[in-house]
């Protein structure tokens, strides 16, 4: 039976059966405050499995710097509408906003740098915790997974992100520093849970970044100490195939098909289905 790094025995995750019918979604808050390691990056790529997997999966780019937005071939500094205009003119319908990807069950509701001003923004509005909540609802029946690519931050913008989201996935790079802002998140989502959502759960840890070195083994060793079976028995492996694909706006899966972090990631999206995380 395969192992994990750790020795865990494991069952490879069976390749899940076509949905018949698709929603309602759970929605997904991708989240860690220190930058740099792999929230986009995963965001794409586990959706790009999960549509392989005839899923129907919708994006939320939240973070200003709009990555997942042109990591999907969209430039959203020529859009008229953006994530940020619907969370300030409850009047549009999202699904003017939504932008359909060149790759099939794929989604996005894109951002760009207007979203900076949201977090000053937010604080004058009423229920300001709640409003990416209010603008997701619209869609919750029409996908199977909504992923929310948060900012590398505890601002109101990830508040919004965790109040909306059944749970949270945390990518945690395999480096010391990664390790360090985790404790700190932790408490954030222990607040959210206790304030606004008592239902957020914590889907899983996931490993990335990881290269076979001492320093790297003896980080995952942390994490497992630190989380147990919450983190994913697929850890992504560094790979200059991932800005590779990032560069030709396509999820890894498929722009190279067969490569092993390819693979590392659809066993991510099987571990979500066969875990019943999402249908």
């Amino acid at each position: 039976m395969p192992t994990d790094l750790l020795g865990r025995e494991y069952e490879t995750f069976p390749v899940p059966e076509p949905l018949a019918q698709h929603g309602p979604a759970r929605v997904i808050a991708m989240c860690n405050q220190k930058g740099g390691v792999g929230k986009t990056t995963s965001s794409i790529n586990i959706a790009g499995a999960l549509s392989e997997y005839g899923r129907r999966v919708l994006i939320v780019d939240f973070d200003p710097q709009g990555a997942a937005t042109v990591g999907l071939g969209i430039n959203a500094n020529a859009l008229d509408n953006t994530i940020y205009t619907a969370l300030f003119n409850p009047g549009i319908d999202v699904h003017d906003i939504i932008q359909h990807t060149k790759f099939e069950g794929l989604d996005i509701i894109p951002a760009n740098i207007d979203l900076s001003a949201a977090e000053v923004q937010l604080v004058t509005e009423v229920g300001r915790e709640q409003i990416l909540a209010g603008v997701l609802r619209p869609v919750l029946d029409e996908y199977d997974a909504i992923l929310i690519d948060c900012q590398p931050s505890l601002g109101l913008l990830t508040v919004n992100a965790l109040a909306a989201a059944d749970g949270v996935i945390i990518p945690v790079a395999a480096e010391f520093f990664a390790l360090r802002g985790v404790a700190l998140l932790m408490q954030s989502i222990e607040k959210v849970q206790a304030r606004i959502n008592p239902g957020l759960e914590i889907f899983g840890v996931l490993i990335t970044m990881y290269t076979h070195t001492l320093h790297c083994d003896e980080v995952v060793q942390r994490i497992y100490e630190a989380f147990g079976d919450k983190v994913f028995h697929s850890i992504i492996s560094r790979s200059i195939k991932l800005p590779d694909a990032n560069v030709a706006a396509a999820p890894i899966t498929y722009y190279a098909h067969n490569h092993k972090t390819a693979r590392e990631y659809r066993e991510v999206a099987r571990e979500l289905v066969a875990k019943g995380i999402i249908a």
